[in-house]
């Protein structure tokens, strides 16, 4: 990159910065330091807000870097990705957003100790909230990496390890100074800017092919190398059973790991009523939608305009496809337009990857404040002291994201994210439905589904290609590769359903009647919701 792309690109940064931090100052100032205000915002926020905060939540460096890079690569297996992530908000929106607003208070936890004994459930809970947090701020990490090295041309390590290192800090501030009204206000800022600069792309994507769509997809075929196969279905997937069955893992993880997620789980609380989380729901589809229609166009024409073998060498797992689209529609690298444009994309990108790490910070340290030391620490703790724990905890997320995300560096963000969707559909998802759905569901049903979904799933991602055997492994030098799968979602996620249903009929507890029926009609109807 020239200097100009560099300097350009940096002011946007700096602005975007400047503007999240003086929002930011602004709501710390404002705030009162109640519970309810830094984990749900005061509860204050529209369905409107709120739909454009989930989507700015939602739509992290794995979809605006990571799918596009793997259209871009892979074709037609590369566009499953974003159908999976899509189709999941079905689930969220039929079984989760409503139930979990009227059951809840903060976190995940809440709905399921409504009806349970609430130490162990919210300490296995809480573990496994805060683990698929860090799974999912790691691939933030890295897109962040990606993104600085290609802005300074792939020049060192160093700056993408500072980069990293910033990035992380700057959550911190955002967390600990503005809680969840902030981290909102960032996001909605965030999903505009992202949602304007993909219709921009988008339009000049098609303005280059004259809106035909047709020769688009050919000219992409034609210079990705693989011909007609890259518009059919197989190219990443269809080699092997092997192959077969991590594409079926992957897209149970993300049809079903949505609804698992705490980051997102936690922006249901910050409005009024059920009904408003579930407009809020219906806005967020829209927005989402909207925009993998449009991930589409731009995979694709990266291929085409920029060519696959360019992508490539940029960075190996494609998470650069959309700056380098950008700088060849503005005219190319010697060019104001392609300066301007690649700049523009560039601070979007970056925008969408801090929006996002606050939103996962907010929501993993609420787990360890509101579920984790309450429940450890003996005597009871007042609100304004799990406040100031969770701002704690945020400092400490932080550093060890920091760290795995300097490890990760070179694998695909869109892959990392997958992982963490495996993780929350395998020790959330189970334990949410069956508290919410399930009569006789008891404590250590609960305490095992967590357990039996998330510890399966953590070991089976450290045996399999992703951490070594393989040159992409994060450690290719060393081999302890026992599970042939990338994606564990195939096998974990069973596994929780059935750890819950073993642990429910092994138990001698009896199930609690009065309040299943009082979840029951709480959840369905709002009658006692915070």
């Amino acid at each position: 990159m020239t200097s100009h792309h560099q300097m350009l690109a940096l002011v946007l940064f700096s602005a975007f910065v400047a503007v999240t931090l003086g929002i930011t100052t602004w709501v710390s100032r404002r705030r009162h330091g109640s519970a309810e205000e830094f984990y749900a915002g005061g509860r204050l926020f529209t369905p409107l807000e709120n739909g454009f905060a989930i989507s700015g939540d939602y739509l992290s460096a794995a979809s605006f870097l990571g799918v596009t890079g793997l259209i871009a690569l892979y074709g037609y297996d590369g566009l499953l990705y974003g159908v999976g992530f899509l189709v999941a908000w079905l689930v969220v929106l039929f079984v989760a957003a409503e139930l979990v607003r009227n059951c809840g208070r903060f976190t995940l936890a809440d709905v399921v100790a409504a009806r349970m004994a609430e130490r162990p459930v919210r300490i296995a809970t809480g573990s496994a909230s805060v683990t698929v947090s860090v799974m999912y701020l790691v691939a933030q990490m890295v897109g962040a990496g990606s993104l600085v090295a290609l802005l300074l041309g792939g020049s060192g390590g160093a700056a993408q390890a500072w980069t990293v290192i910033g990035v992380g800090a700057l959550m911190v501030i955002y967390v600990s100074l503005g809680g969840m009204r902030a981290t909102t206000w960032i996001q909605i800022v965030k999903a505009v800017l992202m949602l304007t600069g993909t219709i921009v792309m988008t339009v000049l994507v098609l303005v280059r092919f004259h809106g035909d769509i047709n020769q688009l997809l050919l000219t992409a075929a034609e210079r990705s190398g693989h011909g007609a196969s890259f518009l059919a279905p197989g190219l990443k997937y269809g080699g092997d059973w092997t192959a077969r069955m991590d594409f079926i893992s992957l897209g149970l993880a993300l049809v079903l790991g949505t609804a698992g997620l705490p980051h997102i789980l936690s922006r249901f609380y910050t409005v009024p009523t059920a009904r408003a989380a579930r407009r809020s729901t219906v806005w967020s589809i829209g927005l989402i939608g909207s925009f993998y229609l449009m991930t589409i166009v731009l995979g694709f024409g990266a291929t085409a305009v920029v060519g696959a073998d360019a992508l490539r060498r940029s960075n190996a797992a494609g998470n650069t496809a959309i700056p380098l689209l950008a700088l060849d529609l503005g005219g190319g690298a010697s060019s104001t337009g392609g300066t301007v444009l690649f700049a523009v994309v560039a601070a979007v990108a970056f925008a969408t990857i801090l929006a996002v790490v606050a939103g996962i910070t907010l929501a993993s340290s609420a787990s360890v404040a509101h579920d984790l030391y309450a429940s450890l620490r003996r005597r009871p703790t007042t609100p304004r002291g799990e406040v100031a724990v969770a701002r704690i905890a945020a400092a400490a997320i932080g550093v060890v994201a920091i760290a795995l995300g300097l490890l990760a560096r070179n694998l695909n963000v869109a892959f990392l994210v997958g992982l963490a969707f495996a993780v929350a559909a395998s020790a959330n998802l189970p334990t949410l439905l069956y508290s919410l759905f399930w009569r006789n569901f008891t404590t250590r049903g609960a305490v095992w589904a967590v357990y039996g979904g998330l510890i399966p799933a953590v070991i089976l991602v450290l045996l399999s290609p992703v951490v070594s055997g393989s040159p992409g492994s994060l450690f290719p030098g060393v081999d302890f590769q026992y599970f042939p799968l990338q994606n564990p979602g195939i096998v974990s996620i069973p596994l929780g359903f059935l750890a819950g249903w073993l642990g429910t009929v092994t138990s001698d507890e009896m199930p609690d009647e009065a309040k299943f029926a009082e979840t029951e009609v709480r959840s369905l109807t709002g009658a006692g919701a915070v």
